[in-house]
């Protein structure tokens, strides 16, 4: 009984110690905030875009004291399977999703059970994770009767909505299920609908864009985000004296459609509701920023920045009037803004608008300021964000990540070329200063589409020509052929002659 007795003894007090210094690890450990905005250009920072008349000082500060990636893209040029690389480390292609985006009502959801997130990551290291906005990687409603398919006029809002953040790493989950301009317009808790969903919403036209939806009869799309940035600002005040660090994914729903800033916004930019729009954004990045400031979280925290893909904007000739004559216009002459910088294209385009976005990485006093021209991804910030913190996680299921902590020490990098896709499934390879489109188009908006993996495909040398309008397919048939050969070296598995088949000029842009 003795060395039983004095065997539990030992057996606690290795418990208390490896306790203790687990929390020790925890507390020592900065907490994350990820904002991750909704179709914002490159352009639309004015760091980014010396020529811009927006007022962005927020975002600035994070260009400026931070770590501005001026070369850094989405996986994807539209929501959906672009947010699902930022989540998991993976491009999209690997998934069964090859192409377009979720309605609110989704489908089967993009993550499968069991896959590590950056969520679950967090998780698993201690932290307190928190979603806060715009999920758009599917959930599993329930209908009200068996066998029916969720849309409008099916789901059961009384019933638990299932796989949902919850279930994919975050501990508290406050969120819209897709983008603003898609039914049910209804914010989700965890499982639970925050009803009753008991109003139709009529649909608008641009720049009110949204379709026809159930809804709450308190929900009105202008006061959406700061709603959003009420809950986030909660989240950060409530952990801001837990013993543990905590990581908030903050995906806000502007500038997408609809476009609606906030009346307290409008008029005051120089580039119509547009630039409203986005003056408002920075304004909530900075509200994020002045409450870790007021709760002595910033220097412990770091803070990153991006966007989902491209701005929704076109970039309108000289002669044409623009959304500064008229609201209702859908872009802009270059003399009044470039929402997407010089980059041709806007979002779901397999050009550089597309998917080449705003990326900055603050962590004062920690991270010294400087301005990186190497291309990265934002699937890269999972394995950025585990090798910082030296954190546990499976890197064979985050395949497509590569931690950029090298660039942020002033050391070599070395990543795999890039796989861009566009909003129909189209797919690009950047290696170094070439592109190659395995389209005949632009495999999304701009004319003409074309068709995925339909010759003649279309090969550009970006620092040569950065509006890619030189294609060299014919006259640099060398390099077109090697990259063609690395880029089905890269999608391995992933992409085979089956599923290249099923990518469909589709778009629901």
């Amino acid at each position: 009984m003795k060395y039983n007795k004095a065997l539990i003894i030992l057996m606690v007090f290795i418990l208390t110690v490896s306790c203790e210094n687990h929390s020790k690890k925890q507390k020592n450990l900065p907490n994350v905030v990820i904002i991750y905005a909704d179709d914002m250009g490159f352009g639309d920072v004015a760091a980014n875009n010396p020529e811009s008349k927006l007022k962005t000082p927020n975002l600035d500060k994070l260009a400026e004291k931070g770590v501005n990636f001026i070369d850094a893209h989405t996986s994807s040029a539209v929501c959906t399977p672009s947010r699902y690389s930022l989540v998991t480390g993976r491009y999209p292609w690997r998934s069964w999703m090859k192409y377009s985006v979720f309605n609110g009502y989704g489908g089967h959801p993009m993550i499968d059970p069991g896959r590590q997130t950056i969520g679950t990551i967090f998780q698993e290291a201690g932290y307190n994770t928190s979603i806060i906005g715009k999920w758009h990687l599917g959930v599993n409603w329930q209908t009200k009767e068996i066998g029916q398919r969720p849309r409008f006029g099916t789901v059961d809002y009384n019933k638990p909505v299932l796989n949902t953040p919850k279930q994919r790493g975050f501990d508290y989950a406050y969120f819209l299920s897709a983008s603003l301009d898609f039914s049910p317009y209804v914010f989700i808790e965890n499982n639970t609908v925050l009803g009753p969903v008991d109003t139709i919403i009529k649909g608008h036209d641009f720049p009110e864009y949204y379709r026809k939806g159930e809804s709450t009869k308190n929900f009105k799309h202008e006061d959406i985000l700061d709603h959003l940035l009420n809950k986030a600002k909660a989240i950060i005040k409530e952990n801001a004296h837990n013993p543990n660090p905590f990581f908030l994914y903050f995906p806000i729903t502007a500038p997408h459609k609809p476009l609606v800033p906030h009346i307290r916004f409008r008029g005051k930019s120089a580039a119509g509701w547009y630039g409203d729009f986005i003056q408002q954004v920075d304004w909530t990045v900075g509200e994020v920023l002045k409450t870790l400031d007021e709760n002595k979280l910033s220097e412990n925290t770091i803070v990153i920045f991006s966007s989902d893909n491209g701005s929704y904007m076109y970039q309108y000739g000289v002669d044409e009037k623009d959304h500064i004559d008229n609201k209702t216009y859908h872009g802009f002459r270059a003399e009044n803004h470039k929402p997407n910088g010089d980059w041709r294209g806007t979002k779901a385009d397999i050009y550089e608008g597309g998917h080449r976005v705003p990326l900055m990485i603050y962590w004062p006093g920690q991270i010294a300021p400087k301005t990186i021209n190497q291309a990265v991804c934002i699937s890269d910030i999972v394995a950025t964000l585990t090798d910082m913190l030296q954190l546990k996680a499976d890197s064979s299921q985050m395949e497509d990540s590569y931690s950029l902590l090298p660039l942020l020490e002033g050391k070599e990098f070395v990543r795999e070329p890039i796989i861009h896709q566009s909003g129909q499934g189209a797919l690009a390879i950047r290696q170094g200063d070439y592109k190659l489109i395995l389209c005949n188009g632009s495999g999304g908006r701009e004319k003409p589409r074309g068709n995925p993996f339909t010759r003649p495909y279309q090969l550009y040398n970006l620092k040569n020509d950065p509006h890619e309008t030189q294609n060299l397919i014919n006259t640099e048939i060398e390099m077109a052929k090697s990259m063609e050969k690395e880029f089905y070296r890269i999608v391995g598995s992933g992409l085979t002659k089956g599923n290249i088949l099923m990518l469909k000029t589709h778009n629901r842009d």
